[in-house]
C-alpha cells in the first residue's frame, strides 16, 4: 500500500475528524473560559488584594535604558502576574471539564458508583458464611 493511500486512510477515520473537532471546540471554549476568569473572576480578586490587576504584576530585572544610538532599550521583567492568570485560567478550564465529564459518564451509566458490585443479599451472606466455614 503506497504511502499517500495510507495517509489518505488515516485522514479520513472518524477518530481523526472527531479529535479535530475536539480540538477546535476545546481552543473556543478556553477563550471563553479564559475570558470569564479575566474579565469577571479577577477584577474582583484584585479589589481584594488592593485594586491590583494580577496580570500585571511583575518583577523588574533590568531596568529600561538607551544604548549607544539613543534608541530606548525595553526594561527586562518577570512576568509573574501573567503566571499566576494562566494558573488560575488552567485550574477553572480542568475543573469544568472535569465536572462536564462526569456529568456525562453518569448520563452514560459508567459512573463509578455503577462499577460497584450489588450488595449481596442476607442469602448470599450466609451462604458465603457457609462455605468459608466448610473449607475450614
Amino acid at each position: 500500500m503506497s504511502f499517500f493511500k495510507q495517509f489518505k486512510e488515516f485522514a479520513v477515520k472518524g477518530n481523526v475528524l472527531d479529535l479535530a473537532v475536539g480540538v477546535i471546540i476545546g481552543a473556543a471554549f478556553g477563550k471563553i473560559v479564559s475570558s470569564f476568569i479575566s474579565d469577571v473572576v479577577m477584577p474582583p480578586l484584585g479589589l481584594l488584594i488592593g485594586g491590583v490587576d494580577v496580570k500585571h504584576l511583575h518583577l523588574v530585572l533590568k531596568g529600561a535604558s538607551k544604548d549607544a544610538n539613543g534608541a530606548v532599550v525595553e526594561a527586562v521583567t518577570l512576568n509573574y502576574g501573567m503566571f499566576i492568570q494562566n494558573v488560575v485560567d488552567f485550574t477553572f478550564i480542568a475543573l469544568v471539564i472535569f465536572v462536564a465529564i462526569k456529568g456525562i459518564n453518569r448520563l452514560r451509566g459508567k459512573d463509578e458508583d455503577s462499577k460497584k458490585e450489588p450488595e449481596a443479599s442476607p442469602t448470599e451472606k450466609l451462604l458465603e458464611e457457609i462455605r468459608d466455614l466448610l473449607k475450614k
